[in-house]
């Protein structure tokens, strides 16, 4: 299964500046804000999990929220994503593969996950 998402980086830009660093919590734990070290980071985060969520066919919402899906980096700086147990279990998931790129005032992400046949 695969999710892309784009998002404009003024858009977080400006989130960040009307809320601080709340505005970051909302979709990401302090482990991944520690990670955040511009609003054009924070962009590719948001893209990454709202992909990641498309790959799973239901987007953002009761299905899978933000906090279910963790990001982290490689030793050579690579994003990685971390699933809750709950998602890994009812889409019976055994591997990510993730991607977050920059061009412009856009980050663009995309995470192809492959599931288990039943």
């Amino acid at each position: 299964m695969i999710g892309i998402d784009l998002i404009k980086t003024s858009r977080m830009e400006r989130l960040i500046e009307r809320f601080g660093e709340k505005s970051l919590q909302r979709f990401l734990s302090q482990e991944e804000i520690k990670l955040v070290k511009n609003s054009k980071t924070a962009a590719g985060f948001w893209a990454l999990k709202e992909a990641v969520s498309k790959a799973l066919g239901v987007g953002i919402g009761s299905e899978c929220a933000f906090h279910d899906i963790i990001i982290s980096k490689t030793k050579k700086g690579a994003p990685q994503v971390i699933l809750s147990q709950s998602i890994i279990e009812k889409y019976n998931i055994i591997d990510t593969s993730v991607s977050i790129t920059h061009d412009g005032e856009y980050a663009i992400a995309v995470a192809a996950i492959q599931t288990k046949t039943l």
